[in-house]
């Protein structure tokens, strides 16, 4: 029996940022600002989502937007701050919080989310920076 190699998921980079500052602050992004990230995957994709800290308040808040947009249907738990995804293609991998700093081209991802758990750092350094929006960017895991 031949073992088939595991072909690499493709990363993808959504940021809630130019969301945020140009709609609801009304201000160009700022060069630095904090919030909080969760990683979605399905098959073939890995979502690293970032949101400014002033736009979300949970982690469930990010998830439940993203999945809003691509008709990904799951429902809302006020109670216990948590987006379930119906789908079981869909799995939030974990989530955790991050510091940008675009003109010293630093990104700091570290904590964990108290709903989903701790954000999955296995190889994300090098995910990461296959993103054309972190090339050249020190990238700080904690």
């Amino acid at each position: 029996m031949i073992a088939k190699e595991k072909t690499e998921m493709k990363v993808v980079f959504v940021d809630y940022s130019e969301t945020y500052y140009s709609n609801a602050a009304k201000t160009d992004v700022l060069d630095k600002y904090a919030g909080k990230f969760v990683q979605i995957r399905n098959d073939s994709t890995e979502y690293l989502i970032l949101s400014p800290k002033e736009f979300i308040r949970y982690h469930a808040d990010i998830v439940e937007r993203f999945c809003n947009e691509r008709g990904i249907k799951g429902v809302y738990n006020s109670a216990i701050k948590r987006f379930d995804i119906h789908d079981p293609a869909w799995v939030v991998a974990g989530g955790g919080k991050f510091e940008i700093d675009k003109i010293k081209k630093h990104l700091r991802l570290y904590d964990n989310s108290m709903t989903y758990g701790r954000f999955d750092s296995k190889r994300l350094r090098e995910k990461i920076l296959s993103i054309n929006e972190f090339s050249g960017f020190d990238v700080n895991i904690e």
